[in-house]
């Protein structure tokens, strides 16, 4: 018997994909981001929640090859992390106008591209997949790029199509959707730091994927049921990256700023 595990949407979401400094180690920059940066991110007011999304060094891509879906990660264009904030409200944004200009001022220290991406309101989904107690032990982030001459309420029909299948499958502990709006840099023009995102490259919605361990997510992006899926996804997309999460940290939750991230 099929289950249908229902969805929370969320009132307003913004997704940052990230790009770390080169001109220094890596991994300099990706503790800069968890800590000094984290703490100008956490404590703008209006936030639901803050989560840091930090990526595989190497992801070539996990999704599985599908003709006329582009599943392999230009290595040019691999992003370092994903800064995903949840806000209280479609009116919070507006409160923390004073604290972003801090987190504009701070971004050249740590990061050498950033891209806002946010959807409409309520097009974020949570969905309640997860039996009680159990933990996520593994991520993977999809992004999905539109396909050209589709319409996007159809993208969008499909996207949500897609993520009550994966809910159903019993395979995930975690999943989070996200349609966006057209990208527009003027939302998030940090100075000193690159914002290019031509046409080609810009996507139109993500999916975070929860499991239970590495394990399960090899498995998950190895089985046929995905590779259906994809195929049936074909027509609606022409990209799908699917990057590999090394870490999930949580700095603000239920509007509260913790004492020190979660995972």
């Amino acid at each position: 018997m099929t289950t249908t595990h229902p969805s929370r949407k969320k009132a307003f979401v913004s997704s940052i994909p990230l790009w770390i400094r080169t001109d220094q180690p890596r991994q300099k920059g990706m503790d800069y981001w968890k800590g000094p940066h984290s703490k100008i991110i956490s404590a703008t007011p209006g936030f639901e929640e803050y989560r840091q999304i930090h990526l595989a060094e190497h992801n070539a891509g996990m999704w599985p090859v599908t003709p006329g879906i582009e599943t392999t990660i230009p290595g040019d264009r691999r992003i370092d992390g994903l800064a995903e904030v949840t806000f209280r409200s479609v009116l919070s944004p507006l409160l923390g106008r004073k604290q972003t200009k801090l987190a504009y001022q701070d971004e050249v220290n740590v990061f050498r591209r950033t891209l806002l991406y946010a959807g409409p309101p309520s097009s974020a989904r949570w969905y309640d997949v997860a039996e009680p107690g159990q933990q996520v032990g593994a991520r993977a982030l999809v992004y999905l790029r539109r396909r050209e001459g589709v319409r996007t309420r159809d993208f969008r029909r499909h996207v949500n199509e897609l993520a009550s299948t994966l809910a159903d499958t019993g395979k995930l502990r975690e999943l989070r959707t996200q349609v966006f709006m057209p990208w527009n840099e003027k939302l998030w023009d940090t100075p000193n730091v690159a914002h290019d995102n031509p046409v080609d490259q810009r996507f139109h919605a993500s999916l975070i994927l929860g499991f239970a361990d590495p394990a399960a997510r090899a498995a998950f992006f190895d089985s046929p049921e995905l590779a259906s899926l994809s195929g049936a996804l074909a027509p609606y997309a022409s990209a799908a990256h699917a990057y590999a999460v090394t870490d999930a940290l949580t700095y603000v939750k239920d509007g509260r700023v913790l004492p020190h991230y979660q995972r």
